[in-house]
């Protein structure tokens, strides 16, 4: 089955769709539910309300950054984030989270490092990320059009980088340089 990324769902009004993601978060209300769903393109907001018994108890039993699938009808909504929700018909727990150590509070930065792979999905860290992505993409594309070609070329440094055990030694100039042995 084919899934739909939350940057699509604007066209989507109307129509029932699958969205693959992780929650983002989560906050209920009796008998309703709304879920926080990010997937790479965006975030959406959506509902399972308690009269869907068995999505409602996976939505209920859900952790912060769980992979989750959902199928559901795709409606607007200009209070919800991206102007568009889904009300939630199936759900579908693909792995559920472990407790998931960042927070909205601030950590400092040897916190942060030691749980990098988690860092990055902040939004704050996302949006540096694609900035950049847009910032190389542009710097590439001038240099393609304008007849350019990209060279990998190796790197040489006075010593010895990321603690290395085994170094290529280069004579340059009459000083003892390395192989850099990353990419």
């Amino acid at each position: 089955m084919t899934s739909t990324r939350i940057v699509e769902l604007k066209q989507q009004c109307g129509n029932s769709v699958t969205l693959r993601g992780w929650l983002h978060g989560k906050r209920t209300s009796g008998k309703i539910a709304f879920l926080i769903v990010r997937d790479g393109t965006g975030i959406c907001q959506c509902i399972v309300e308690a009269s869907h018994p068995e999505p409602f108890a996976i939505a209920e039993s859900l952790t912060q950054e769980s992979s989750i699938e959902l199928t559901g009808t795709v409606r607007e909504d200009a209070r919800s984030p991206g102007g568009v929700e889904i009300d939630i018909s199936a759900l579908t727990l693909v792995h559920r989270a472990e407790d998931y150590p960042i927070s909205r509070k601030s950590h400092g930065v040897d916190f942060l490092m030691n749980h990098r792979h988690l860092w990055l999905r902040a939004p704050r860290q996302t949006a540096i990320l694609r900035i950049r992505h847009t910032l190389i993409k542009a710097a590439r594309g001038y240099f393609d059009d304008a007849g350019f070609t990209l060279i990998d070329t190796p790197i040489l440094s006075p010593g010895a980088a990321e603690g290395a055990g085994t170094l290529f030694p280069v004579d340059y100039f009459g000083e003892e340089v390395y192989l850099a042995q990353t990419g």
